[in-house]
């Protein structure tokens, strides 16, 4: 038994040493035995239930459908009034379907745990005064954690050192914009908006750095307390919209059949229970009880299939996007470039090669303490010059509204600031520029020819910063509202070549029907050279700033036309996004960086990459293993070949499956007994799903990669009509030869109906899975096993002793001809409708 919880409370009014003491914690963290000793007793940080019993809760789901229970209770019923044999063999079929129902979707569960242990977020303790990267969930109260730009905050905690940090509170607050954290004591009445100590759990880091110590985890903490109300409905996928709508139409169609049934045979004087039972064992035939577990064991085996490709899903409804997305939108680095930025050149503000520019911009590269970058990591490696003994004294970390990152330092009795970032940005913090002979001028002398320069390291494709410095004062802290009156030193120059045969790999996007559209902020010439660089010769380029003046009804036409945007602001990534999903298309957004998140919100499909930052990595539905679109191309037709299996059950439960039970109805109102007794359609139903199971390890044609395919629950409704008829057409042609010809009773008719209806619909299951000749197209190894295996099964049981516990009889062989002629006919005749059908009907899109 865990003991109880200790709880710190407001611990936003004590000191550190108190708060220490509160939590029985120290400055160098708690050591690994004590920490495991914290998860014993205040549990896994996570608000996830870790229910032992979900796999019982999963099973009884499976018996959740109110027609299953009706027929369990009547089948009970009916061994009250003296028939058990019968109800012990419809318990005994419900219970198989629901046990294969329920392996399957468990499986599928534990495939996607595993998978989502791949991509869990993790953040850095100091445990026994060393900093450790450790999964989220292993922290504890009591623990000390280091925080920087783009973290997620794993529990309630309390500052103990802050350095201009900036905080995403939104889900708490309501408030748009970060707040600014430091350390201190508050009033114990502040409000938890106004709690500028204190951190908590979901809130991200915007910019600056800190480290905290963890008062609260899980359950306990803000989030934990509010997390019911916080836990939005995920909205729905096109696929998931469109699943549910078949369901609907489907129990609709057999709610209507069965009262028309139940009805009909009462008023012809059939027993009334007999009849009750034919009715609901007809709405189990016509119900797709192995929908749920069928989709979700081919988007499991998707998302295996694609974890093997570097592509590690998080939502599993998501493969079927990525499978339908049109559109992709992403930044340059590492999609199109190789995501290694390389160092050009540091230039006075002639343009010319200056050491002195060497040095402060690894100055500010190397002693920064924020977040790690690979603009920073490309400065230091080219550095050669000494090292020296400089520290760091004080730090004004980047964040996306300065656009910079300064530094104070000190080396022996010199103190400097020195700063970078994008050239407006640091042009607007300088007085004057520093030119190469040393000599100091006002910047707006030579503003026109250092922006001149600017433009054209722009045009050759180089990224370019700008670089200011001015003396410090050792005695003061350098802050944020400091930068002002700095001296203009030089540029900065970088390039990320383009990825090796980039070119090739977005032909090979367009040629599945995928648009790549480049959000960067990049200015317009970096973006322009580069398009010409990877094969875009006339892109069409759109500026933040022209989007700025855009209406949403103008940037709607606009987006779709446009290759390249240009100069984005991070919050203008969201609206382009949304103005291409208003003009109909499925959009994918591959974002890595802190400002990405609502972007990966709003895309149809938020990708995200496994060195992203955690936001990002929270706010994905995939993450790639790997860097590049090649990777991405892998998951997309995967997603397509999850899409196509699963529309194959689609197709297969609205044929021969729903034709048979149509005629099972039919049959019922003019023939004198039952055309298949209640456990005789449960048989037919158990049997002929079987094969259905196997279809999410199936082979996909070609022709249902090669372009996006998006639910159409319009092609359904024809493809059910008419393939429905067919193949009650042909169950009619059998009751002719059965009556008609070989002058069946009841039991022969029964017999002979549950022959031909398990084989055809069977066999049928290899014509509607593929658009091509079914010969031409080979089923996959195990859809040809369990077919091979229920024809066996079907032949076979007139001959064993179960032909007697089903009602059955053993056939006369003169039949056999007979069936082998119809099945053979119905076959054929699937083939050419089909042709006709594909040729007639073109799949669109639902909105």
């Amino acid at each position: 038994m865990k003991k109880p919880l200790p709880t710190v409370q407001n611990y936003w009014n004590l000191n550190q040493d108190q708060v220490l003491v509160q939590v029985s914690g120290n400055l160098k963290g708690l050591d690994s035995n004590e920490a495991a000793s914290r998860i014993k007793q205040y549990g896994l940080n996570t608000l996830k239930n870790k229910n032992n019993n979900s796999g019982i809760l999963l099973f009884f789901r499976q018996f959740k459908s109110p027609i299953t229970l009706l027929l369990i209770g009547a089948a009970v019923l009916s061994a009250f009034l003296g028939d058990r044999l019968d109800t012990l063999i419809i318990l005994m079929i419900v219970m198989i379907s629901s046990v294969l129902g329920f392996w399957q979707e468990r499986g599928a569960a534990n495939a996607v745990k595993e998978l989502l242990n791949m991509v869990q977020l993790r953040s850095m303790v100091i445990r026994s005064g060393k900093a450790v990267e450790l999964p989220v969930e292993s922290i504890v109260p009591g623990d000390l954690v280091m925080i920087t730009a783009g973290d997620i905050v794993p529990g309630d905690a309390l500052l103990i050192e802050s350095q201009e940090l900036f905080v995403d509170e939104a889900a708490f607050t309501g408030e748009t914009y970060p707040v600014e954290k430091s350390c201190g004591v508050l009033p114990i009445n502040t409000p938890l908006s106004k709690r500028s100590n204190s951190l908590f759990m979901g809130s991200h880091i915007i910019s600056g750095k800190a480290t905290a110590l963890i008062i609260h985890t899980a359950k306990q903490t803000e989030f934990g307390k509010i997390s019911t109300q916080l836990q939005i409905r995920i909205p729905e996928t096109d696929f998931e919209r469109g699943i549910r709508k078949f369901g609907y139409m489907l129990m609709e169609i057999t709610l209507l059949l069965v009262f028309i049934i139940f009805a009909a045979n009462v008023l012809l004087h059939k027993p009334v229970l007999d009849s009750f039972l034919f009715s609901l064992a007809l709405a189990v035939g016509l119900t797709p009880q192995l929908l749920p577990a069928i989709v979700s064991v081919n988007l499991a085996n998707g998302a295996k299939r694609m974890a093997i490709q570097k592509v590690i899903v998080k939502r599993l409804s998501s493969i079927e996007n990525l499978g339908s997305m049109n559109i992709l939108c992403s930044d340059k680095t590492g999609t199109i470039t190789d995501g290694k930025v390389n160092l050009k050149g540091t230039l006075n503000a002639n343009g010319m090669h200056s050491e002195k520019v060497m040095q402060y911009a690894w100055l500010n590269a190397s002693l920064q303490k924020g977040f790690h970058n690979p603009i920073d990591q490309a400065i230091c490696l080219s550095y050669k010059g000494e090292i020296g003994k400089f520290k760091v004294q004080s730090e004004v970390p980047y964040d996306f509204i300065r656009k910079r990152l300064t530094v104070q330092v000190n080396v022996d009795t010199e103190n400097l600031v020195i700063s970078k970032g994008a050239l407006n940005s640091i042009l607007s913090v300088c007085t004057s520029v520093e030119l190469a002979n040393g000599n100091l001028e006002s910047i707006e002398l030579h503003r026109s020819e250092l922006i001149s320069l600017y433009e054209q390291f722009s045009n050759s494709g180089f990224r370019t910063l700008g670089l200011a410095y001015k003396k410090g004062n050792a005695a003061h802290d350098f802050r944020r509202m400091d930068e002002k009156e700095m001296i203009f030193l030089g540029f900065i120059t970088l390039f990320d070549p383009p990825k090796a045969n980039v070119g090739a790999t977005i032909a090979q996007l367009s040629q599945l029907g995928v648009s790549l559209k480049l959000i960067t902020g990049d200015n317009l010439l970096v973006a322009r050279s580069l398009a010409i660089q990877v094969g875009l010769k006339q892109p069409v380029i759109l500026t933040g700033q022209e989007i700025q003046k855009m209406s949403n009804a103008a940037l709607v036409h606009k987006a779709v036309l446009t290759n390249i945007f240009a100069e984005v602001e991070p919050n203008q990534k969201e609206r382009i996004i949304l103005a291409l999903k208003k003009a109909g298309h499925v959009v994918g957004f591959i974002g890595d960086g802190i400002n990405d998140a609502p972007a990966l919100h709003i895309a149809d499909v938020g990708i995200s990459v496994d060195t992203a930052v955690d936001v990002a990595k929270q706010a994905a539905d995939i993450v790639l293993l790997g860097h590049g679109l090649d990777v991405l191309i892998n998951g997309v037709v995967e997603g397509r070949r999850t899409f196509t299996n699963t529309m194959k059950y689609i197709f297969m439960a609205t044929s021969a499956n729903f034709g048979n039970m149509f005629s099972m109805a039919g049959a019922s109102l003019f023939l004198p007994f039952l055309p298949l007794l209640p456990k005789q359609i449960l048989l037919t139903n158990l049997l002929t799903d079987f094969p259905e199971m196997a279809i999410a390890t199936d082979k996909v044609d070609e022709v249902n990669i090669q372009k996006p395919q998006r639910w159409d629950l319009d092609f359904i409704k024809h493809f059910m009509i008419i393939f429905g008829l067919l193949s009650s057409a042909f169950d009619f042609l059998t009751f002719y030869v059965l009556l008609g010809i070989l002058h069946a009773d009841e039991k022969v008719f029964q017999t002979g109906w549950f022959t031909e209806s398990v084989i055809s619909a069977t066999l049928i299951v290899l014509v509607v899975r593929t658009r091509q000749p079914f010969f031409k197209s080979m089923p996959g190894k195990l859809l040809s096993v369990a077919t091979g295996v229920i024809l066996l099964i079907v032949l076979v049981l007139p001959l064993t002793p179960a032909v007697t516990w089903f009602g059955f009889v053993r056939l006369p062989l003169s039949f056999y001809p007979y069936i082998l002629t119809i099945i053979v006919a119905y076959i054929v005749f699937a083939e050419l409708i089909k042709r006709w059908f594909y040729k007639k009907n073109v799949w669109r899109p639902s909105s």
